[in-house]
């Protein structure tokens, strides 16, 4: 199979009738925990049918997706699971894509503030390691997080603040009755 240059940075990966995934950019046949890798690495790809050309990305990182949940610990709680299948078919389910891609993209802007709110509130303390590991596990989950329900984002920066100094409270009274 011929090498394909990639389309403004987008690696084209062919999904061929017998399920198996081609990578056109590197030329070699790949596994769904490739593209999620590559996902988590920032690169952009799009898997097309490649007997019909069709674009089937979205079924691809779906099944991703279903993937990773089903392999222990769970990211999407069931009921945000529940609240989204219910709104399949409403009238407000045109307005849920661009309401979950907002809400991760304020997630992902306010990933590094928190974490370094977080980092500063238990360095040298005895909980020191497990903020540390809970970090750990926020920054796999703020990699491979699939759009998920969020509080809108604040208005302003003091109200940024503010919500990450609350939740920075909650935190830490959890570690505390952990202690």
């Amino acid at each position: 199979m011929k090498k394909q240059p990639a389309a403004d940075g987008i690696v084209i990966i062919k999904k061929y009738a017998n399920r198996r995934l081609y990578n056109t950019e590197s030329s070699s046949y790949i596994t769904l925990d490739h593209l999620a890798t590559m996902t988590r690495e920032g690169r952009d790809f799009k898997v097309v049918d490649a007997k019909t050309d069709e674009d089937i990305t979205h079924n691809v990182l779906t099944q991703i997706i279903m993937e990773e949940e089903s392999r222990g610990e769970t990211m999407m709680p069931v009921n945000f699971l529940r609240q989204l299948i219910s709104m399949y078919g409403d009238s407000m389910q045109t307005m849920v894509p661009g309401y979950l891609e907002a809400s991760m993209d304020s997630f992902r802007r306010n990933h590094d503030q928190f974490k370094s709110a977080v980092e500063g509130a238990f360095a040298n303390s005895p909980f020191a390691d497990i903020a540390k590991r809970n970090l750990a596990m926020f920054d796999v989950a703020a990699q491979a997080m699939t759009p998920a329900a969020a509080a809108p984002a604040p208005a302003s920066k003091d109200d940024e603040i503010a919500a990450l100094r609350t939740e920075l409270a909650k935190l830490q009274e959890k570690v505390e009755k952990l202690g």
